[in-house]
């Protein structure tokens, strides 16, 4: 399907045929475009609420890791907590796949929690320390789950804008001009048609009155 704005089409019946093809087709493209749209809404809705309910799930171990972390802080002093926290990698492996969503591809996410093991020494810290270690490393995957639930939302929101702009310039641009073509170039053919037997019938008026005169 092609649509060039702003030309004239030939009024001809070989012209007003690929028209009406293109036509067919670009109904066709607006009903799966229509049917995709649908769906990518009620995807959205769906992500939308287990987005919802992945930050609230985040809440109650983010809550537990500071509590932790503050305990260390007042049991080892900050001077300790912040020498040891240097000896900590500042990032951590994520392997990450991709899969696709109604042909939108969205990365997943998953934590390699060997990756992340203990970088410190027991002689100058004691067991909040290590329970605000692990407290902080169990939410990072659920981090990572909210992280890629929210990226494709942001995805498939990127593609319901682009089909909804397909849509548009399908309904008010391209089969408005297919529509008025058909009508232009089925007029300009009727009324061809009227005139070629208004002439047929003044040429056999002619032809009979020639006979009619050759005959007597």
């Amino acid at each position: 399907m092609s649509v060039s704005f702003g030309r004239k089409f030939l009024p001809t019946k070989i012209e007003l045929i690929r028209i009406k093809r293109s036509l067919s087709v670009a109904r066709s493209v607006y009903k799966i475009l229509e049917d995709k749209r649908e769906v990518l809404l009620k995807r959205l809705d769906e992500l939308i609420e287990q987005a919802g309910a992945a930050r609230e799930e985040l809440w109650g171990p983010l809550l537990d890791a500071y509590r932790a972390l503050f305990d260390s802080y007042l049991k080892l002093g900050s001077l300790t907590v912040e020498s040891v926290a240097a000896t900590i990698p500042k990032s951590t492996e994520v392997s990450l796949t991709l899969k696709r969503i109604i042909d939108v591809t969205v990365p997943a996410l998953q934590f390699n929690e060997k990756s992340l093991n203990l970088g410190y020494g027991f002689a100058d810290t004691n067991s909040a320390l290590d329970e605000a270690f692990f407290a902080m490393r169990r939410v990072l995957p659920a981090i990572l789950k909210a992280a890629e639930i929210e990226n494709s939302i942001f995805r498939l929101a990127s593609e319901l804008e682009r089909t909804q702009r397909l849509l548009n310039a399908l309904e008010f641009i391209i089969i408005p001009q297919y529509e008025e073509a058909v009508r232009s170039i089925t007029s300009t053919l009727d009324e061809r048609e009227r005139e070629d037997f208004v002439r047929l019938k003044k040429i056999k008026k002619v032809l009979e009155l020639r006979k009619s005169r050759s005959g007597v």
